[in-house]
């Protein structure tokens, strides 16, 4: 295993166990000028050569994705404990026991699970793994074994997403496909309600786990309301609406394919139900052309900020779409917004918002401030896990 020696003063975030190491803090290799494989697991060493950590290599600005910051091998026995630790987890918090209502959950979520690099989504009897660094990738193998030994048997087959989340300059060549198992069953139950899961083609893993809990919020609030569900992917929001008895139900997505997927989700449910309708088209242009009839609007698009670098740009889109959506809504109405890119916080997520409520010239409360469910859990030493970000607001 070849050793990283990181430069003098370089180590303290390390040693307050943060999970990253950036390419700037490395001094170089002990001993010198040795060839690291990218994805090769690394021993990393202070200044003065005392141990600090063991991680997957990379080439990039984070050069190293810490697995364990003591000095074990790591094994099959390392990744069989720590999936077992984030199965126990998920059973302590209920989410494993209730197949007959709901057989949705994340079982590892990168950082916050102390596997960096690594989602795994569980659909029913089928994982779906996406590996986000090489390192990952290049163990994944050895995962999806120890992923049918962690889990107690309830998961039956591995399938490998991770074609467009792997660094492109890597050349890895991935393919998608079943590691382990094979299953043709991609309909999964989230509260006692049924969606397709499309994992060969969807975005992320096929669906989005975070908002379920959001989701739930929202049917709380849909008796008897208007409701638009803007960038509506897979319908997850406009199903709970539905069941939440609105008057009627409007899902927007500029993809034609979302669109087909958002009315079989409908479907499943609420088999020939008129309350529904969708509409593949750009979500500034429906705004724009919208009357003013809806008394519930939910705004959750894919992330305008991917890098630090197009924050600025990605303010300026949240206030757009949400001053947008303040000049359309009823007065008394309710606006579901959210954020999930990483790169914005809550205070610059909340200043856009603000933002647009003042262009508006509406009366704006805030009802509730929304975050990432517990199965998508924050590891306490990396903050940039808090991703998602959603306000609920009252508009007069």
């Amino acid at each position: 295993m070849i050793t990283l020696q990181l430069r003098r003063g370089k180590a303290e975030s390390i040693k307050r166990f943060h999970p990253w190491i950036f390419s700037g803090a490395i001094q170089g290799t002990q001993p010198r000028n040795q060839h690291i494989e990218e994805g090769e697991i690394v021993r990393i060493v202070d200044h003065e050569g005392v141990f600090i950590a063991l991680g997957h290599y990379q080439i990039g600005s984070i050069a190293v994705r810490i697995l364990s910051f003591d000095e074990i091998a790591i094994d099959t026995n390392f990744w069989v404990s720590r999936l077992r630790q984030a199965f126990r987890m998920r059973a302590n918090l209920g989410y494993t026991n209730r197949k007959d209502e709901h057989s949705i959950y994340r079982l590892v979520h990168g950082e916050g699970d102390q596997l960096p690099g690594l989602i795994v989504d569980i659909f029913g009897e089928t994982a779906v793994m996406q590996a986000h660094s090489v390192g990952m990738h290049v163990c994944r193998e050895y995962i999806a074994d120890a992923l049918l030994v962690a889990t107690d048997g309830q998961i039956k087959n591995v399938y490998y997403k991770s074609e467009t989340t792997l660094p492109y300059k890597a050349g890895l060549g991935q393919e998608n496909g079943f590691l382990r198992g094979n299953t043709t069953e991609n309909i999964a139950l989230e509260n006692g309600l049924k969606f397709h899961i499309d994992w060969l083609h969807g975005q992320k893993t096929g669906f989005f786990i975070d908002q379920r809990d959001n989701r739930a919020l929202l049917e709380h609030y849909s008796r008897g309301k208007n409701v638009l569900n803007m960038f509506c992917y897979t319908g997850g929001f406009s199903v709970y609406a539905m069941r939440g008895a609105a008057n009627l139900v409007h899902s927007v997505d500029v993809s034609a394919k979302a669109i087909e997927l958002t009315r079989q989700n409908v479907g499943l449910n609420f088999p020939n139900d008129t309350r529904h309708d969708a509409f593949a088209e750009d979500a500034f242009k429906y705004l724009q052309r919208a009357g003013s009839d809806y008394d519930l609007i939910v705004l959750d698009p894919p992330a305008f900020a991917k890098h630090k670098d197009a924050l600025r740009n990605a303010l300026k889109g949240y206030t757009r779409l949400n001053a947008a959506a303040f000049s359309k809504i009823r007065p008394g109405g309710i606006v579901f917004t959210f954020s999930c890119s990483q790169a914005v916080n809550k205070d610059q997520f909340r200043l856009a918002v603000f933002t647009a409520a003042a262009q508006s010239k509406r009366h704006v409360r805030i009802l509730h401030q929304l975050h990432q469910p517990a199965d998508h859990p924050i590891n306490i030493y990396h903050p940039e896990g808090e991703y998602l970000k959603g306000l609920v607001l009252y508009v007069e």
